[in-house]
């Protein structure tokens, strides 16, 4: 690596295709796909029966809508962060442990 960032050797990453850069990018977005849908299956279910409540007790003050809401989000992330870290470490190591395909 040269000062400022740039790469000393421009062969680096001469065997990367523009479709290895894709493929990467794809698996990068699923993983994120699935790590934020689960979180966000409780926030869309604990937001509906919110709702529901609200409509029926005709309570319509913001806090009540909100603070289920915010208390389900930590709850999850409390529950499912042990798998959610335990998908990224897997992810990163797949990545790294791969990069020589990428790189010579």
């Amino acid at each position: 690596m040269e000062s400022g960032g740039g790469v000393a050797d421009k062969e680096f990453l001469s065997d990367m295709t523009p479709e290895m850069a894709v493929d990467i990018f794809r698996h990068t977005l699923l993983t994120t796909f699935w790590l934020s849908l689960p979180i966000l299956s409780i926030g869309f279910v604990v937001g509906i029966v919110v709702s529901l409540l609200q409509v029926l007790t005709s309570i319509q003050d913001t806090s009540f809508g909100a603070a289920p809401r915010l208390a389900a989000f930590l709850f999850g992330l409390l529950l499912l962060l042990p798998w959610m870290i335990g998908r990224l470490i897997s992810y990163t190591t797949v990545l790294f442990g791969d990069f020589s395909r990428y790189a010579r």
